[in-house]
C-alpha cells in the first residue's frame, strides 16, 4: 500500500503538467510525497513513544482464552501503531486527493479490523491510534501545506 501511494502521488497530476519545467514538477511532487509520508511516520513515531508511557496488555495477555493469529509485543497495546500510521496516511491522502484518500481510509479500517480479529489489539487501541493518526495528519497539513506553494 505504501508503494502504491508513492506511485500514485508521483504519477497523478491535478494541474497541467509542464514539460518545460520538469524540475518544478518534480519538486512539487516530492514535497507532496514528503508531506503525506511524514504524516504517517511522525504519527507512528509518536505512537511508539506513547506506548512507552501507557503500559497496556495485549488481548492475548489480558484474556488467556484468546489465541492470537500471531504474537506481537506484550505490554504495548495502546495506541495501535498500525492504526496510527494508516489513518495518518489515509487522512493526508484525503486532504491531497479525496478519492484515493477514501480508498486508503477503507484500507485503514480493514487493517484495523484485522488487528482486532487477530487478537493483538483491543478496539480502544485502534480508536486511540486512529484519533492520533488523523490529528497528526491534520496538524501537519495546516502547518506545512501553505509553505509548499
Amino acid at each position: 500500500m505504501i508503494v502504491l501511494a508513492v506511485l500514485f502521488l508521483y504519477a497523478h497530476h491535478d494541474t497541467e503538467f509542464s514539460y518545460t519545467k520538469p524540475f518544478v514538477n518534480f519538486t512539487r511532487k516530492a514535497r507532496e510525497i514528503a508531506l503525506v509520508f511524514s504524516s504517517g511516520f511522525i504519527a507512528w513515531g509518536l505512537a511508539s513513544i506513547i506506548k512507552n508511557y501507557i503500559v497496556t496488555p495485549r488481548p492475548f495477555i489480558a484474556i488467556p482464552e484468546i489465541t492470537p493469529l500471531f504474537y506481537h509485543g506484550g505490554m504495548d497495546s495502546f495506541p495501535s501503531g498500525h492504526s496510527t500510521f494508516f489513518f495518518a496516511l489515509a487522512t493526508a491522502l484525503f486532504l491531497s486527493h479525496r478519492p484515493i484518500g477514501v480508498w486508503y481510509g477503507v484500507v485503514a479500517l480493514i487493517v484495523c479490523f484485522g488487528r482486532v480479529a487477530g487478537g493483538v489489539h483491543f478496539p480502544i487501541d485502534i480508536l486511540g491510534g486512529a484519533v492520533l493518526g488523523v490529528s497528526i495528519a491534520l496538524i501537519l497539513n495546516i502547518i506545512l501545506r501553505p509553505r509548499m506553494k
